[in-house]
């Protein structure tokens, strides 16, 4: 029998549309047998809690929870800019070696740059462009 790999999943959470759009795929992914660190929830990364003190244990949680995941998950929607928090995120698993898959959902693209900032694109082991083809992608890597 196989380990169930853990996913950690970037991603905006700023705004009711982007924690239910997280939650959502939160729950596709688990359906398929990963277990799924998201911080808005597994790191209480909310409003309320961003007080200095509290920001450095959120900060914490969500580096040992990179650092003890088997994939990250990156959400690059936002248009052509990636939001900053999912970006370091990104790279600091790209540094670690982690293997990173990226979903860009969002149709608004670089033009002829390409579909996100080529630093992004190329830390990312996969690009998807919805959600069945990131499940694709993380069905080779069970």
């Amino acid at each position: 029998m196989t380990a169930t790999k853990t996913i950690y999943l970037a991603a905006p959470l700023f705004s009711n549309a982007e924690r239910e759009f997280n939650c959502k795929l939160r729950n596709q992914i688990t359906e398929r047998g990963f277990s799924v660190f998201l911080p808005q929830e597994d790191s209480n990364d909310t409003t309320h809690m961003r007080h200095k003190e509290k920001q450095d244990h959120i900060f914490q949680k969500n580096l040992e929870a990179i650092d003890n995941s088997d994939i990250i998950v990156a959400v690059l929607d936002g248009g052509s800019d990636v939001d900053s928090g999912t970006a370091w995120e990104l790279g600091y698993a790209f540094a670690t070696k982690k293997t990173v898959f990226g979903l860009k959902t969002d149709f608004r693209t670089l033009g002829s740059e390409g579909t996100v900032n080529l630093m992004i694109e190329v830390s990312v082991d996969t690009l998807s462009t919805d959600i069945n083809g990131l499940m694709d992608a993380l069905e080779q890597h069970r």
